[in-house]
């Protein structure tokens, strides 16, 4: 892919300072939330006759996940991103190896609650493989836009290169996600499916337009604080 090696010279931040570290553990920390809440589907409705909107708990906070990679790709490019994306790869699978290795282990006769773990960290397992496939897919795409645009245009149509890598990183990732995660958490109709696919995408869209003046004060902070940080022209 372009926009990593040469092409990063300039309008990039070294990774060095203790930004760039504290923005890795909050990218990792909301995946890892995210993930869990996803085990339980939740339904609002019904809205129109049966119809009801679908989605799981990840929603609370996985939009916020795509915030912070674009705050890493914008600031410090493709490179110093995949290394967040893969850290926070690793600790999510770390993450449902070692829920589900509890699961299986011997239950000590005083605790009651072993069918209650097991019917959340079991399910978990099959929702970290979606978030995992969906997630390499969907925040490598987010970052390689953000940066090939940037590499392209330079400092200008900041809007536009946050937006875009979003509709395209959240589409990749809720269609991958879902089509993996919807029989973990009970979805078992085609209507229910593109309900949760839609809903999923239109939402977390939505959500980064919302806080795109947060997202917008956050970069201008790092860019004017990040010593290494050359503008692109």
């Amino acid at each position: 892919m372009t926009g990593t090696g040469e092409s990063e010279h300039r309008g990039f931040a070294k990774t060095g300072s203790a930004y760039y570290p504290t923005l890795v553990a909050v990218f990792t920390g909301l995946v890892l939330i995210s993930n869990v809440a996803a085990t339980k589907g939740i339904a609002f409705g019904p809205i129109i006759g049966d119809w009801s909107l679908i989605t799981d708990g990840g929603f609370v906070v996985f939009p916020l996940t795509y915030v912070i990679g674009d705050v890493l790709s914008e600031v410090y490019g493709f490179a110093a991103t995949r290394r967040a994306i893969y850290i926070a790869f690793v600790m999510e699978a770390l993450a449902a190896f070692t829920f589900w290795i509890t699961a299986y282990l011997p239950a000590a006769d005083f605790y009651p609650n072993q069918a209650a773990f097991e019917a959340v960290v079991k399910p978990f397992t099959q929702l970290v493989i979606a978030g995992l496939a969906g997630f390499i897919v969907g925040q490598t795409l987010n970052a390689w836009v953000v940066v090939r645009v940037k590499t392209r245009f330079g400092e200008r149509h900041l809007w536009a290169r946050l937006i875009g890598s979003t509709i395209v990183g959240e589409f990749a990732d809720t269609l991958v996600f879902c089509s993996i995660a919807a029989a973990a958490i009970g979805i078992t109709t085609w209507d229910d499916f593109a309900t949760y696919v839609a809903l999923g995408w239109v939402y977390k869209t939505a959500v980064e337009v919302l806080v795109l003046p947060v997202t917008y004060r956050v970069i201008g902070f790092l860019k004017r604080r990040e010593p290494t940080y050359q503008p692109a022209v």
